[in-house]
């Protein structure tokens, strides 16, 4: 990247992709745009030479008396040079205007792509340190330099045009001028052009402290961290984390901009020194009497005003460097490829389950770890039965929920479906055929209706159909007791919100997974936020729920393990023991033991009935 041509070629490749995506973002607008450019290129020219026109019209009438032709004489150059300048405002406020459009609709489109390419990617990337930096310097800069690479290109054009135009009214009056014009900005391109380049380095390298940051910033203000920093006193704590970290940042940021402060200045001096050289060499041919008055405000405005366009479109450059090197990292979070993908020919996914599903010889590892999760797995869950998978935390009961849903493919081995790997089917058929339950459902703050309908936007969701989901989950009783009933608005965030408690968010997200009818359902510890009371409850009501479908059921409770046609028992990843409840406890192994411990603790404790209570293996 330390070649100035590979450097020019990525520079350009980066505005042209910028341009492609401000075009498909806004067509019309940047046509309209671009129109303008053109003009208002054109017009400083046009008023510089209006402007000899004047003067040399003022200084032939002055002291020749006031008549008609001589008043006349004057009007014309005055009236069109007003006409220029009034027409140059009126661009100006619609150029604004347009700029404004356009920001808007280029804005909008970028935070697509970056939504879209979210949702698309895999969800390996969520757990990748680098993909949060992409992710962060892709939101928290890339639309807005986006818009500004394209202005700055834009306005490099518009420069350009009427530097262009100024150097052809310079150029009768010696070729010296423009060498003399464009020799003057270059210290400050070179100055704006290096430190530019050194605060992108910075910003890049600090992206990781950035998020901190925002994490510190979420810690400390967010309602769901509230009440344990407020008991446990870490309120100081994550402040003075966030202050010390800030500290840093800012006296970097403020070192980088007192050196851009003082190279500008030696830059400006340069320049300055230049500028009068050109001057004087003017004034002694207006001493001389070789030039007129007009010609001498004629240079005048050319020379500063195209002093002040090198300027710009040397820092216009400076500027479209800058910008395209954040750019660059909205194209490669863009160009970021999913490896989970569907089949280039994907098979139908079987419209009822037969045999079931199978796991087999299958390692797996998460992506930057050489530890195997689950190394030669092998797992047979038949077609509608209910599965139960208990253990210890860290068994890798998760995972399994995670290649069920092939949200990762595993190093070797598979997962089939009817004896098909489910790789060969199309990931959007294979997932509308799953519900899960998550072990931390998502609170959607929506109407209760709408709540419930979210777990399958592709179904008739008649208030029929969701109240037989949520009766199904045991949450109707609470849902009619709110304010609107099902059209209650939940949550805190929005007016007339309603919170639920943590067992009633459960039930509700229970009632999502079952308004999906789905073949294969999946419940992570389905009954963690309830009371042995409401487990109970709905326990009675799960095994009718999924009648003809298959269930896999992962929890540390043996009160729903035990209603099971299948429990299997991890450990290490590994399998180390599979029956009914009773062929267990016949077994006299690891969930044996487990349920003795359980039984004993709950005959131990008179005012705890920990018969439905949370038993770990």
């Amino acid at each position: 990247m330390n070649n100035p041509l590979t450097k020019a070629n990525t520079l350009l490749s980066h505005i042209i992709k910028t341009i492609s995506l401000v075009w498909k973002a806004s067509r019309n607008w940047t046509t309209v745009w671009m129109i303008l450019l053109f003009i208002e290129g054109v017009l400083p020219a046009a008023t510089v030479y209006l402007t000899r026109q004047l003067v040399n019209s003022l200084v032939a009438a002055t002291g020749a008396g006031i008549t008609w032709e001589k008043i006349q004489t004057v009007l014309i150059p005055f009236a069109l040079m007003a006409g220029v300048m009034l027409l140059t405002q009126l661009l100006g406020s619609l150029g604004e205007w347009i700029r404004t459009a356009q920001s808007e609709f280029i804005r909008d489109y970028i935070s697509g792509l970056v939504h879209k390419q979210s949702m698309t990617i895999d969800i390996a990337c969520y757990e990748s340190s680098d993909y949060h930096d992409y992710l962060n310097r892709a939101r928290s800069g890339a639309g807005n330099h986006s818009l500004s690479l394209l202005e700055n290109t834009g306005n490099l054009i518009k420069n350009s045009i009427t530097l262009l135009t100024m150097v052809a009214v310079l150029i009768p009056y010696g070729l010296a001028l423009p060498i003399i014009l464009a020799g003057s900005a270059i210290p400050a391109f070179y100055v704006v052009l290096r430190l530019n380049k050194r605060y992108h380095r910075w910003w890049h390298k600090t992206t990781n402290d950035r998020r901190w940051l925002q994490y510190y910033e979420v810690l400390l203000t967010e309602s769901a961290f509230a009440a344990e920093i407020r008991l446990f006193g870490l309120g100081s704590y994550f402040q003075l984390a966030y202050q010390k970290l800030r500290t840093r940042l800012r006296g970097e940021n403020i070192k980088l901009i007192r050196e851009q402060s003082l190279g500008r200045f030696a830059a400006g001096v340069i320049t300055l020194l230049l500028s009068t050289t050109g001057i004087v060499w003017m004034g002694r041919k207006v001493l001389l009497g070789t030039l007129t008055l007009g010609d001498l405000a004629l240079f005048y405005q050319a020379f500063e005003q195209g002093q002040g366009l090198v300027k710009a479109a040397l820092s216009n450059l400076g500027k479209i460097y800058k910008n395209s090197l954040y750019v660059s990292d909205l194209f490669h979070f863009l160009q970021l490829e999913a490896k989970v993908i569907d089949s280039p020919q994907p098979k139908s996914l079987p419209e009822k389950f037969n045999q079931g599903i199978r796991l087999r010889n299958l390692t797996f590892r998460y992506p930057g770890s050489e530890r195997a999760v689950l190394e030669n797995f092998n797992l047979h869950i038949p077609a509608g039965k209910i599965v139960a998978i208990v253990g210890d935390n860290g068994a890798g009961k998760s995972t399994l929920i995670k290649l069920l849903c092939r949200f990762y493919d595993p190093a070797s081995g598979s997962v089939e479906i009817d004896g098909t790997n489910v790789r060969d089917f199309s990931l959007e058929q294979l997932r509308k055929n799953i519900t899960v339950l998550f072990q931390n459902p998502i609170p959607y703050y929506t109407s209760v209706s709408q709540n419930i309908g979210l777990g399958d936007l592709s179904a008739k969701q008649t208030i029929e159909e969701i109240q037989t989901a949520a009766k199904a989950a045991g949450i109707d009783e609470t849902i009619t007791k709110l304010p609107k009933g099902y059209d209650s608005m939940l949550g805190k965030w929005f007016p007339n919100g309603n919170d639920l408690s943590g067992g009633q968010w459960q039930r509700l997200a229970l009632a999502r997974s079952f308004f999906r009818k789905a073949q294969l359902i999946i419940l992570d510890e389905p009954t963690s936020a309830m009371d042995p009371w409401a487990e109970f409850d709905w326990l009675e009501r799960f095994r009718k729920l999924a009648e003809n479908r298959t269930a896999v059921v992962i929890t540390h409770r043996f009160t729903l393990a035990m209603r099971a046609d299948i429990i299997h028992v991890m450990r290490a990843g590994k399998i180390v023991e599979s029956g009914s409840h009773d062929e267990l406890l016949a077994l006299n192994g690891l969930y044996a033991e487990s349920w003795k411990t359980q039984m004993e603790s709950s005959s131990n404790s008179s005012t705890d009935n920990n018969l439905y209570s949370s038993t770990q293996l």
